[in-house]
C-alpha cells in the first residue's frame, strides 16, 4: 500500500529534487543478477556439454555394436512413430478446431471444451489403462467373447493394442490438444472477413477452409505439432508398455538394465538431433506465414448453423476423440480404483508416493517460480539484448526430452556435489550428498532445468502487461531496479506467476522419464509407482496412482478454461 502511495503521487515528486543512490547501491541488484543468470544459463546447457563428452568418453567398441544392432531399428521406429503421431494430431487438432470455429450447433460448447480433457491424462496412464481394457482376458474382449459365443480367446483374433500402430493411435488422441488450441484461437481471432469474402464468391466450405483459413492457420498448426512431437519423443511409459523400442526406451534399458552410461548418452545424442530436426520443421512450417489485422476491432468469423442429421454428425465427430482420449481411460481408472480400494482398502504406499512426489514437485515448483521470474524481469534490470537472450536460453530446457536431460545432468550434478562436499568437510566435518545421483536434489534440478520456460513464459506475460512508466515513476521515487522490480511488478504479476507455477507443478507430477532415472534409490513417486505396476501387469494396483495423476492434470486444463479462451479477448489490435 505505501508504494502504491508513493507511485499515485508520483507526478508531484517528479517536479521535486530527488536525492539518487549511491552508483555501487543501483548497480549491486542488476549485477547480482548478472550473475546469477550466468550461472542458470551454464546449467541449462551444462546437459548438452556433459552428454557430448559423456559420449565420447564411451569404449571404441560400444558405437559399431549400436550403429549395427540398436540405432538403426530404434531409429526407424522413432521415426514412424512421429510420422504417425504427426499425422493423426494434425488431422484430429484442425478438424476440430474447425468444428466448434466454423460451425454452430447444440452441444458446440461443451464439444469445446471436452476437446481439452485429454491434455489432463498423460500418455503413459492413457497405454495403462486401454493395456488392461483390451487385454485377451480383459472385459472388452470378454464381453465380445460372450456376445459372439466364442469360449477361448485365441478363437477371435483382434488387432494387437501392443503394436506400433496401436501405440500411433493412443498418442495421436491424447497428444491433438497441442494442435486443437493453437489452430482453434487462431480461427477466432483471424479476420472473419476474408471467410466471408471466399463464400460470397461462392467457395464452397471445404474450399473455403483448404484455400483460406488452412494457410493463415498454418503457423499454429507447425507449433502445435512440433509441440506433439516433442512430447512423443519424450515419453518412455507409453512406448514401453505397448512393445514399441523407441530411442527414448533404448536409452533407458541401456543405461540401466545393461549399465552402459556412455552407450546410453550415445543414443540419446541421435534424439538430440531428432530435437533440432523437429525445432527446424517447426521454423520452416512458420517460415512466411502469418495474419496481420488492422488497428480496428475486427469481426471474428461467423458460423454457420447446422440441423437435422449434421448436428448427430458434428457431436458424434467431436465425442469421439474426448471419448477415446479421455473418458474411456478416465471411466476405467475410475471404477479401477474403486474396485480397489473396496476389496483390499487405500494402498498404503501410495500414500507415501503422494507425499514424495508432492515434495520434489514443490520444492521445483517454488525454485521455477523464483528463477522465472527473475528470468523474465531481466530485460527490465539488465541489457534489453542479455536479458532476451536468457529467456531464449531458459527455453531450451523445455526442449529436450527427460532421458536426453537425466543423461546430461549427472556429470555437471556429481561435479557439484562433490565440490560442495569439500566445502562442507571442511567447514562442518560432513559430505552430505545433495544433487549428485540417487538424491534427491538431482531430481529437482532435472524438473527446473525442464520446466523453467513454462515458469519463465507466464511471468514474461504478466510483465508484458504491466507499463513501463510504473517502474520509471518507482526509480524516481528513489527505488532501485530491484526494488522496484519487488515492491511494483511483483504484485502486480503474481496471478500470472501463480498460474505458470501450477502449470509447472502439473508437469513435474506427470514427468516420467526424468524421475525413473534419477530419483532417489529407494523412492517411488505416483508416476514410477505407476511404471512399475504396469511392467508387474498388475494394473488395478496402479488405477488409484493413475487415477489422482490424471486429477492433479486437470489444473492446466482447469486454467485454460477460466483464462485461455480466445473469445474473451478481443480480436485485432
Amino acid at each position: 500500500m505505501r508504494v502504491a502511495a508513493e507511485l499515485a503521487g508520483s507526478e508531484a515528486a517528479l517536479g521535486t529534487d530527488v536525492v539518487p543512490r549511491p552508483a555501487s547501491r543501483l548497480r549491486a541488484g542488476p549485477l547480482a543478477w548478472a550473475a546469477g543468470a550466468l550461472a542458470l544459463a551454464a546449467l541449462i546447457l551444462s546437459p548438452v556439454v556433459s552428454l557430448s563428452l559423456t559420449a565420447a568418453g564411451g569404449s571404441s567398441e560400444v558405437w559399431p555394436h549400436l550403429l549395427a544392432h540398436v540405432l538403426p531399428q530404434a531409429t526407424l521406429t522413432t521415426a514412424v512413430l512421429l510420422g504417425g503421431v504427426g499425422l493423426l494430431v494434425v488431422m484430429l487438432g484442425v478438424g476440430s478446431a474447425w468444428l466448434v470455429s466454423a460451425y454452430e450447433f447444440r452441444g458446440r460448447r461443451l464439444l469445446e471444451i471436452g476437446l481439452l480433457l485429454p491434455l489432463a491424462v498423460p500418455t503413459y496412464i492413457v497405454a495403462f489403462a486401454y493395456l488392461d481394457l483390451l487385454h485377451p482376458i480383459g472385459p472388452v474382449q470378454t464381453a465380445l467373447r460372450d456376445a459372439l459365443g466364442v469360449a477361448r480367446p485365441k478363437d477371435l483374433l483382434l488387432p494387437e493394442i501392443r503394436s506400433l500402430p496401436g501405440c500411433i493411435l493412443l498418442l495421436g488422441f491424447v497428444l491433438y490438444p497441442y494442435v486443437y488450441l493453437p489452430t482453434r484461437a487462431l480461427f477466432l481471432m483471424q479476420a472473419g472477413t476474408l471467410i466471408e469474402a471466399a463464400r460470397i464468391l461462392g467457395r464452397s466450405p471445404m474450399a473455403v477452409f483448404f484455400h483460406v483459413a488452412l494457410p493463415l492457420a498454418r503457423p499454429a498448426i507447425a507449433l502445435g505439432t512440433s509441440l506433439a512431437l516433442m512430447e512423443t519423443l519424450n515419453d518412455i511409459g507409453a512406448a514401453e508398455f505397448l512393445g514399441v523400442r523407441t530411442l527414448t526406451v533404448q536409452v533407458y534399458a541401456t543405461w540401466i538394465n545393461r549399465s552402459d552410461l556412455p552407450g546410453a548418452a550415445q543414443i540419446a545424442l541421435v534424439m538430440l538431433a531428432m530435437v533440432l530436426l523437429l525445432l527446424a520443421a517447426e521454423r520452416w512450417g512458420r517460415r512466411g506465414r502469418g495474419y496481420s489485422g488492422t488497428a480496428q476491432r475486427q469481426r471474428g468469423m461467423s458460423r454457420h448453423r447446422l440441423s437435422g442429421a449434421s448436428v448427430l454428425a458434428a457431436l458424434c465427430l467431436g465425442t469421439l476423440p474426448i471419448a477415446i482420449g479421455f473418458l474411456i481411460p478416465a471411466a476405467y481408472l475410475v471404477h479401477s480404483a474403486i474396485a480397489r480400494v473396496t476389496r483390499l482398502g487405500f494402498p498404503r504406499g501410495v500414500i507415501a508416493e503422494a507425499g514424495n512426489t508432492l515434495l520434489y514437485a514443490g520444492l521445483a515448483t517454488l525454485l521455477a517460480a523464483i528463477c522465472g521470474f527473475l528470468v523474465a524481469a531481466g530485460p527490465r534490470l539488465v541489457a534489453r539484448r542479455f536479458g532476451q537472450g536468457l529467456i531464449r536460453i531458459a527455453a531450451l530446457g523445455y526442449a529436450l526430452p527427460g532421458a536426453i536431460l537425466a543423461i546430461g545432468l549427472l556429470g555437471p550434478l556429481a561435479l557439484a556435489d562433490a565440490s560442495l562436499s569439500r566445502v562442507t568437510t571442511a567447514l562442518f566435518g560432513v559430505a552430505p550428498a545433495i544433487i549428485g545421483v540417487g538424491a534427491g536434489g538431482a531430481l529437482v534440478v532435472a524438473y527446473l532445468v525442464r520446466f523453467l520456460a513454462v515458469g519463465v513464459g507466464a511471468c514474461e506475460a504478466g510483465l508484458s502487461k504491466v507499463p513501463a512508466s510504473l517502474g520509471e515513476a518507482g526509480r524516481m521515487l528513489g527505488r532501485g531496479p530491484v526494488g522496484t522490480l519487488m515492491r511494483v511488478h511483483l504484485p502486480m504479476t503474481w496471478p500470472a506467476l501463480l498460474s505458470g507455477a501450477l502449470l509447472v507443478f502439473v508437469d513435474c507430477v506427470k514427468e516420467l522419464p526424468a524421475t525413473l532415472l534419477l530419483r532417489p534409490l529407494n523412492v517411488e513417486t505416483l508416476a514410477t509407482h505407476l511404471y512399475g505396476e504396469a511392467v508387474r501387469g498388475t494394473y488395478e494396483d496402479g488405477a488409484v496412482a493413475a487415477l489422482l495423476i490424471v486429477v492433479v492434470g486437470l489444473i492446466p486444463v482447469a486454467l485454460l478454461l477460466r483464462f485461455g479462451s480466445p473469445e474473451r479477448a478481443p480480436m485485432g489490435g
